[in-house]
């Protein structure tokens, strides 16, 4: 019972964002969208990029992984994002993908809202988790904090599905803010490809170097904690992201 009142919360939250009246927003200097608007009018923004991760922890050793995502944004409120990740992990490999849409800023100020969806697999343990994330997330100047429930349903070598819930969130601060570079620290316990528990969390040093209107060069270097409960910890890992990003 309690598994389908959460569910049917969530089909509300889409349901909702999904019946925003898309025409009633403005494009450039008072523009309004309607039947006779361009497309390339309506997209107001488009970004991709490319990623590569590897990991060291005491439990998995060495876990190495590719990521690509793709982003497009409408009106400059709304917001789709999807990506695909393979790697390797111990002695087997992993699939992630997520698709999150977003809408924002809203009533004047820097608040947005997102519903994602995000997949992590092991084919070779049968092991498949399936996550919904809601997010509330507020950003100004150099801060911005999400926060919202994640609800996963992972099933496991043919088992029974086995239902979680836990807080995710995430604080990110740019210390450094140029036209060329920006750098910032963020602690989060989720990220695009994965949704984890409160005992999972990571601190992470940021960087993005511009080197031109379109493209610039992404790295993050990640400290990680591994826990079952709570802020218990298991063990420690270390990571480096590294990618690039082209917008237009």
């Amino acid at each position: 019972m309690y598994q389908n009142k959460l569910r049917s919360s969530f089909f509300i939250l889409l349901f909702t964002l999904l019946s925003l009246n898309l025409s009633a927003q403005e494009i450039d200097a008072g523009e309004t969208i309607t039947e006779d608007t361009d497309i390339c009018s309506i997209i107001t923004g488009k970004e991709a990029g490319a990623d590569f991760r590897a990991e060291y922890n005491r439990a998995l050793l060495i876990a190495i992984d590719v990521s690509a995502f793709a982003a497009v944004e409408l009106v400059d409120l709304y917001t789709v994002k999807g990506g695909f990740a393979l790697g390797g992990t111990g002695d087997s490999f992993d699939i992630k993908t997520f698709i999150r849409g977003q809408i924002g800023p809203l009533f004047g100020v820097p608040l947005h809202f997102s519903l994602a969806y995000v997949y992590n697999g092991l084919p070779d343990y049968e092991a498949h988790s399936h996550t919904l994330l809601p997010l509330v997330s507020y950003s100004w100047r150099w801060l911005e904090v999400a926060l919202g429930p994640g609800f996963r349903f992972t099933r496991f070598l043919g088992e029974s599905t086995i239902y979680e819930s836990m807080l995710s969130f995430s604080v990110s601060i740019n210390f450094l803010e140029r036209e060329k570079l920006r750098m910032g620290i963020t602690v989060a316990n989720f990220s695009d490809f994965a949704v984890n528990n409160m005992g999972a969390y990571n601190l992470s040093l940021n960087s993005l170097f511009r080197f031109n209107e379109k493209w610039s060069m992404f790295n993050s270097l990640e400290f990680l904690q591994s826990g079952s409960v709570a802020l218990a910890s298991n063990f420690y890992g270390i990571a480096y992201r590294g990618g690039v990003r082209v917008s237009w």
